[in-house]
């Protein structure tokens, strides 16, 4: 018995030193469960995860340039390129995996027609998600933007506000907080469902059609191609990635692969 336990706990040891280790930043949710729910069949393939978790949309791709971490996988493509432009970095698309569509919600109407004329909407205040927010008010009728594909739009590329509605910025983390302060916010699904707000079942208004906000597994250019990232990005788009997200998340998120 005591041969068996040791040969057992040798065998663990060895795989665990076979292992490809990657360092993935992510945000809490959904991002952070999907990959906890991977892990076993990563190890299996050969990579061991480690996942940091974390609650702003700054540190992971900074601490990824800085390579305190080997992968993030937390935003999309448009936000990742204002940061490529803005901070001079060079982050990179590994995968496309799923879509969130952003929501609108309030505890003060139960419908869009119920918002009254300078209600206030909270949006986030960075400046690509800030802009995708304005979009969805443009696509909601609430305001007309004068580019609605547009995704850097700022309250300056409003051409028409009939409502006199007032725009607060605020950081995407602090929008389900303040919901029963404004009259509306337009809230990241990642922070939705954190505060157990569901997109398909609460929000007023949620984008529709083909987004272009795909959130991604993001890396470095001198590592985005190896093995490990490889096996990570497979396991992302695999049947097992797509069956958690649609089972766990129902309908609130949607696979993109």
């Amino acid at each position: 018995m005591k041969k068996l336990l040791v040969a057992v706990l040798l065998g663990a040891s060895m795989l665990a030193q076979a292992a490809d280790k990657l360092v993935v930043g992510a945000s809490p949710t959904p991002h952070a469960e999907l990959l906890e729910h991977l892990k076993p069949m990563l190890l299996k393939d050969g990579v061991e995860l480690e996942i940091k978790v974390y609650t702003d949309y700054v540190q992971p791709n900074v601490q990824l340039v800085e390579k305190r971490i080997d992968a993030n996988f937390f935003q999309h493509q448009p936000y990742m390129n204002e940061f490529n432009k803005s901070r001079g970095a060079s982050v990179q698309v590994v995968a496309n995996v799923l879509i969130a569509p952003f929501g609108a919600y309030s505890k003060k109407i139960t419908k869009i027609g119920d918002l009254k004329d300078g209600a206030v909407i909270a949006i986030p205040n960075d400046a690509v998600n800030g802009g995708r927010a304005l979009q969805l008010l443009d696509q909601a009728k609430i305001i007309k933007l004068a580019d609605p594909k547009n995704n850097m739009a700022t309250e300056k590329d409003i051409t028409q506000n009939t409502k006199n509605i007032k725009i607060r910025q605020l950081e995407a983390p602090m929008l389900p907080r303040v919901l029963g302060e404004v009259d509306l916010a337009v809230i990241n699904t990642t922070f939705a469902l954190e505060a157990k707000l569901s997109p398909s079942k609460d929000a007023l208004i949620v984008e529709s059609g083909e987004s272009n906000y795909v959130n991604l597994l993001a890396a470095r250019a001198d590592n985005k191609d190896s093995p490990a990232m490889k096996k990570l990005a497979a396991a992302l788009q695999s049947p097992e990635s797509k069956k958690f997200i649609l089972e766990r998340f129902q309908g609130n998120l949607v696979p993109a692969f």
